[in-house]
């Protein structure tokens, strides 16, 4: 990453990673007096892999607290922990969108998600994060001194996000 220069006419993105996450429980407090639903999805197990790490997600570390606003769009706030094979502890925090490009797309992903329904295809909703990195001074602390942008496919049990770096 470091010999790779962004101009202020030219960004460039740089693929860092792809995390795998499985969240099958959820909890719903339905009704907020906001006028949403708020819903808590906890990380059971996952993975990371990228060109300079690889891990796994550390169960019950934490999970997304996504808030569905009533014009049907959730702004998600996940953060948990990651542990790189060389037992570093990396803390992902991450807020996005998820929204549908059709009326219906999301209560086609509640269903899929939460009721055994059909899968939705990527290109019928929106899932885009903008995460942070937390960890020790070291070998991975690049994490710490980028701007990210995620790019994510819903699944049945959970996410797959891919996390490109801002050069």
């Amino acid at each position: 990453m470091d010999n790779i220069f962004s101009t202020i006419d030219n960004p460039k993105l740089e693929f860092a990673m792809e995390v795998r996450l499985q969240f099958p429980r959820v909890q719903t407090i339905a009704n907020s007096p906001w006028g949403g639903t708020r819903s808590a999805v906890y990380v059971e197990s996952g993975t990371f892999e990228g060109p300079r790490l690889r891990g796994k997600a550390v169960p019950g570390s934490g999970g997304d607290y996504a808030y569905f606003r009533p014009d049907d769009v959730a702004v998600f706030d996940a953060r948990y922990m990651l542990e790189e094979e060389d037992g570093t502890l990396i803390l992902l925090n991450n807020r996005g969108f998820l929204w549908g490009r059709k009326p219906d797309t999301m209560e086609k992903l509640r269903d899929w998600a939460f009721r055994e329904g059909e899968p939705v295809e990527q290109q019928d909703y929106y899932l885009r994060g903008n995460p942070s990195f937390e960890c020790s001074v070291g070998k991975h602390d690049w994490l710490t001194k980028h701007v990210f942008v995620g790019v994510g496919e819903r699944r049945a049990d959970g996410n797959v996000l891919r996390y490109y770096a801002l050069t």
